[in-house]
């Protein structure tokens, strides 16, 4: 047997609440995840500016900071060998060196000592003001064994502790060997000779060399003894350059010199009775003194420091930050945030200050660049992505679990169920509606109980529908028999009382063409609906004067009718339209008062015929004024009977079909009948188009 299969139709409802729902949520997933994105960047600019800021105030407190203005009178120091010591240009006038706490003082906020392992240090520098003599400074701190000293008088120098000094600059070599002699005052005293030769008779020390030897008397171990122990050595000497004193004899010192970073310089302290030196400037390990480089450590990627002197078109150097190192970041994150707008920031970024040395002024410019804070928020979002894609892919999988397991589902059920009424409607004769298919629903869950709950309700409705079409069969024989058996005896009426002006006839052939009309049909209701109407002009107030005066002999007295006097056509059926006025007649005989009588008036425009009838009696229900017309819908008449005294012949009930018949037949002929109450009882109105 042909199983139905409906076409299933996604219900407009389902589709606009589940999808519209689920489509909100992940824009609403999506839109979340923008906002923070785009308050994030704009957070992270506003604390990059003001990290800009930090940092630039960070970079000037430095190259204010007596070490920082070494590191900007001394640019180029962090390209230099370390081997080789160059004089560095001190941001002091000139350095104190006969006071050993000034000097060390001096040094070590300037940072000027070059670290050699072993916690030596040495600073080579020349001052700031050409005319505190041009001379090149040493000062440096190292630990050493007890010195032996050198007596004066005494041409030989290898058997005590000695200084020896070399300085090669513009291509002239320079040597100066200095004793360690015990002066009178305590101090370690270092006296300045020329060249590298043993002294010999009146050799004088050099007037312009200038140096000193302090050493500590505790022990820089504790642990060892004190005799032989190590213990802190400094050393501060001035040396005079030939070169410097002759530009400041000629009065064109340029200072500081262009080449001073050419200038090579060692110091060696030697022991005695031995060539092995105790401290040696070009030892390896030294490392550099603080420069500009290390600046670059506090900048950021995508930062520029730029230094100038003030009023200079070129640069003295410029800074860059570091990169960060490759970190994984998705393409399409990082154009999202490149693409992301951020409010109330400044463009461009840059921070600007202004450095006072004693050799000058200097612009600083610090520029910022937001790739930076783009390129880390990016870093973020990359692993967060995956948190958000897990969210949609979670949103789309509930979805189409919804759609497929729910949605499809119910969708099935609800056209299985619009099948029950389309079936029971215009299924062909014979179909069974328990056929459907819902094999594909079935399961443990809600909707597969009610599926099973359909089945069953659909071989319900099939057994239904077969007692109902054997019921239908059944009246139809009924009707066939009960119009043949009738049709015979009124044909014989017909002839006893057929003849012009007997008042029988017209009432035959009114049953005549009640049993034509039902003969056959399977139920009254398609009898009445299937009537077709035999239209004619005719005049509605002879019409009801004929029916008035006449209807005593159907037993309904007291009509009373006052005719217009004037021909009133309209197009009507006259059986039809007599069959309805004696409904409305019989109803309104079942529903007076005793004793009233019932008014039947017509009246006319240049549209329509209306006729009225009225009777005096109980009001209808607001409820039922329309449902009256219904078939199958009538009232008990007895008990209205008894209250009202009516003289007409009681039924115990009526079938409910005399008013559906009136207005079937109205409807018909293009006409229209309704009920109204008013003061004193109920009135029908029948209304026909008017012809002229």
């Amino acid at each position: 047997m042909k199983r139905w299969r409906l076409p299933v139709r996604v219900p407009p409802h389902l589709r606009v609440l589940f999808r519209g729902a689920f489509l909100l949520l992940m824009a609403a997933t999506l839109g979340l995840a923008l906002s923070v994105l785009q308050d994030e960047k704009e957070r992270g600019a506003r604390l990059y500016t003001d990290s800009l800021k930090k940092t630039e105030s960070q970079i000037a407190a430095r190259l204010r900071h007596p070490a920082g203005q070494l590191a900007l009178l001394n640019p180029t120091v962090a390209t230099r060998r370390v081997q080789s010591v160059h004089p560095l240009l001190l941001p002091f006038a000139a350095l104190d060196f006969d006071d050993r706490y000034k000097a060390r003082q001096a040094v070590e906020m300037a940072g000027c000592g070059l670290q050699y392992p072993g916690g030596a240090t040495l600073c080579a520098a020349v001052g700031a003001n050409p005319y505190a003599g041009g001379f090149v400074y040493l000062v440096a701190s190292l630990a050493a064994g007890e010195l032996t000293a050198h007596d004066r008088g005494d041409l030989e120098l290898t058997d005590v502790h000695r200084v020896r000094v070399d300085v090669d600059y513009r291509g002239s070599h320079s040597r100066w060997i200095a004793p360690y002699e015990r002066s009178r005052d305590g101090r370690g005293r270092l006296t300045g000779y020329a060249g590298d030769a043993p002294l010999a008779e009146g050799v004088r020390p050099l007037r312009d060399f200038r140096g000193w030897l302090w050493q500590e008397g505790r022990c820089i171990d504790p642990s060892e003894e004190a005799p032989g122990c190590a213990r802190r050595t400094f050393i501060s000497i001035r040396l005079p350059v030939t070169v410097f004193q002759d530009a400041l004899a000629a009065r064109d010192p340029h200072w500081p010199p262009p080449d001073l970073d050419k200038m090579a310089v060692r110091l060696r302290l030697l022991a005695p009775g031995s060539a092995a030196p105790v401290f040696d400037s070009d030892a390896a390990g030294a490392t550099m003194p603080f420069s500009l480089a290390e600046l670059g450590d506090l900048l950021r990627p995508g930062e520029h420091l730029t230094v100038r002197r003030a009023g200079a078109a070129s640069p003295l150097f410029t800074l860059e930050g570091s990169d960060p190192g490759d970190e994984r970041v998705a393409p399409w994150v990082a154009w999202l945030i490149r693409e992301l707008p951020a409010h109330g920031l400044p463009s461009p970024l840059s921070e600007r200050a202004l450095v006072d040395t004693s050799l000058g002024r200097f612009e600083l410019e610090l520029s910022g660049d937001l790739r930076s804070v783009n390129r880390s928020l990016a870093a973020v979002v990359t692993r967060l992505a995956w948190t958000v894609g897990t969210m949609l892919f979670a949103i789309g999988a509930v979805w189409g679990a919804l759609e497929l397991l729910v949605i499809r589902r119910i969708t099935l059920l609800t056209s299985r169920a619009a099948a029950v009424s389309t079936g029971m409607r215009s299924a062909p004769e014979g179909a069974r509606l328990s056929d459907l298919d819902l094999s594909d629903l079935g399961g443990r869950d809600e909707l597969g109980v009610l599926a099973q709950g359909l089945k069953d309700l659909l071989h319900r409705v099939n057994e239904d529908m077969r007692r109902e079409q054997i019921r239908t069969a059944q009246e139809k024989d009924l009707w066939h028999a009960v119009g043949h058996e009738i049709m015979a005896p009124l044909q014989s009426l017909m002839a006893l009382h057929g003849g012009k002006g007997d008042p029988s006839e017209r009432y035959i052939a009114r049953m005549q063409q009640a049993v034509r009309v039902l003969y056959g049909q399977a139920s009254p209701s398609e009898a009445f609906e299937a009537t077709r109407v035999a239209m004619q002009a005719m005049d509605l107030d002879a019409f009801l004067g004929h029916v008035a005066e006449n209807a005593r002999y159907i037993g309904i007295d007291g009509v009373q009718y006052v005719p217009h006097g004037r021909p009133l056509l309209v197009r009507a059926d006259e059986h039809c339209l007599e069959d309805v006025v004696t409904h409305v007649l019989r109803n309104a005989q079942r529903h007076r008062k005793a004793g009233t009588q019932i008014r039947l008036r017509v009246e006319a425009d240049s549209q329509s015929v209306r006729a009225t009838l009225h009777n005096e009696g109980a009001p209808i229900a607001d409820g039922m004024l329309d449902r009256i017309f219904e078939y199958g819908v009538s009232e008990t008449a007895g008990a209205a009977d008894e209250e009202n005294g009516a003289n007409a012949p009681s039924t115990a009930a009526q079938r409910g079909q005399g008013l559906f018949v009136a207005r079937t037949y109205m409807a018909k002929m293009g006409g229209t009948i309704f009920a109204r109450n008013c003061d004193d009882g109920v009135e029908f109105t029948l209304s026909l188009p008017r012809i002229a």
